[in-house]
């Protein structure tokens, strides 16, 4: 199912995936406010579609998202805008939805993806790159720190120094680059991405639902929590799942030897 709607985003859903596309290739999905507001709406629409287990975010065209639309961004400033309000009005919001999103969320990185549109596949679960892609954190070129969730997924993803140095010097990363240090999970050529990052969706679609929702909550609570809370977060989880057919049905299929069926969202 294709959404009818033209717009800067696409909304499209196969095999319980939902395919958010940034459809503005002109500008290599250069993020303007009514991009910005689209994604989140996409985001959030993804959330409650029952029809949908699990999501891949891409580009159109040659790049993923080289981040803010700079004209309009200059736009803001002239207007006097300094204060950087879309950072909480639009780019907290989009990465708060990608982290509590309850289904798998893969990035599918096609090209450049720099600044705010790097950050955005840092926030995804899972980052799939074609073998010609980049990631630039480009902020610091214009005399800004980092947003977007950066400063918190960068460093989760390939460690303090590594994430400083790309920060601060604000020199591009290559694909390969990318895979060596842990910030994507796999490389293919760029013709091979949408079906691999397909596949990998609908792999997760078939699988629990519920408990992959689970696993997410817990390791963002884990992160700015104590042993005990999160040991307390784990029994709820744990509690929560227990209760669900999707475990009893896996559960005697495994002492079946059969494979599982998940069906609840």
């Amino acid at each position: 199912m294709t959404d009818a709607a033209s717009g800067p985003v696409r909304y499209d859903v196969a095999d319980a995936v939902a395919t958010i596309t940034l459809d503005q290739p002109d500008s290599l999905n250069a993020l303007t406010v009514v991009m910005k507001v689209a994604l989140r709406d996409a985001l959030e629409r993804a959330a409650a579609d029952e029809a949908v287990r699990a999501v891949v975010l891409t580009g159109a065209g040659r790049g993923f998202c080289v981040g803010q639309d700079l004209r309009e961004h200059a736009e803001a400033l002239g207007g006097g805008d300094t204060s950087m309000s879309t950072v909480r009005e639009h780019y907290n919001p989009i990465v708060t939805a990608l982290a509590e999103l309850p289904k798998p969320v893969i990035a599918a990185v096609n090209g450049a993806a720099a600044g705010a549109g790097a950050s955005l596949a840092f926030a995804c679960d899972f980052r799939i790159a074609a073998d010609n892609a980049s990631f630039l954190m480009a902020f610091a070129r214009v005399g800004l720190g980092p947003d977007t969730g950066a400063s918190w997924t960068l460093q989760r993803l390939v460690g303090y120094g590594r994430a400083l140095a790309m920060l601060m010097l604000a020199e591009p990363v290559s694909a390969a680059q990318a895979l060596e240090m842990g910030l994507v999970n796999a490389l293919v050529p760029g013709a091979d991405l949408p079906g691999a990052a397909h596949e990998l969706a609908a792999r997760l679609a078939a699988g629990p639902t519920l408990a992959y929702a689970g696993i997410k909550q817990a390791l963002l609570a884990a992160t700015t929590s104590d042993l005990t809370a999160a040991l307390e977060t784990e029994a709820d989880i744990q509690a929560r799942c227990g209760a669900t057919a999707d475990h009893r049905n896996a559960v005697q299929a495994f002492l079946a030897k059969q494979a599982p069926t998940f069906t609840a969202h």
